[in-house]
């Protein structure tokens, strides 16, 4: 857990207390919330057990997604950094056997993408 409290330091980076507080009704029995990041208006939240994205739609924001992906099912995932005239770098994820990425996402240069690679490969190549 050292490994995942290091991280909440970075900018982009949402408390444990903050996503338990907000989304802890998504979990099940013995899950817990290591990491989550906000982008915008979506929420990426890394628990024991799965990823969760959270994506806020509509002008208000009223209606919200929750997606749930278990790690075993992510096939690879890649993490492109922005470059020195970019401002967005940009995680892709397969899920299964998909030809096309089940998830693109951008962030700003604020968040860390190896921090979110470290994450990601850690629990999928676990």
């Amino acid at each position: 857990m050292g490994f995942f409290s290091a991280l909440i330091g970075n900018a982009g980076a949402v408390s444990q207390e903050s996503l338990v507080k907000d989304y802890g009704k998504l979990l099940i029995e013995g899950e817990e919330i290591e990491l989550g990041f906000k982008l915008i208006r979506d929420v990426f939240i890394f628990t024991t057990k799965r990823l969760i994205l959270i994506e806020k739609q509509g002008l208000t924001a009223s209606k919200i997604e929750y997606k749930s992906i278990t790690y075993k099912s992510i096939s690879r995932f890649s993490v492109e950094t922005a470059g020195t005239f970019d401002l967005e770098a940009e995680l892709k994820i397969w899920v299964s056997s998909e030809t096309h990425p089940s998830i693109v996402k951008q962030f700003n240069k604020s968040v860390n993408v190896y921090d979110v690679h470290m994450v990601l490969a850690s629990h999928v190549l676990a």
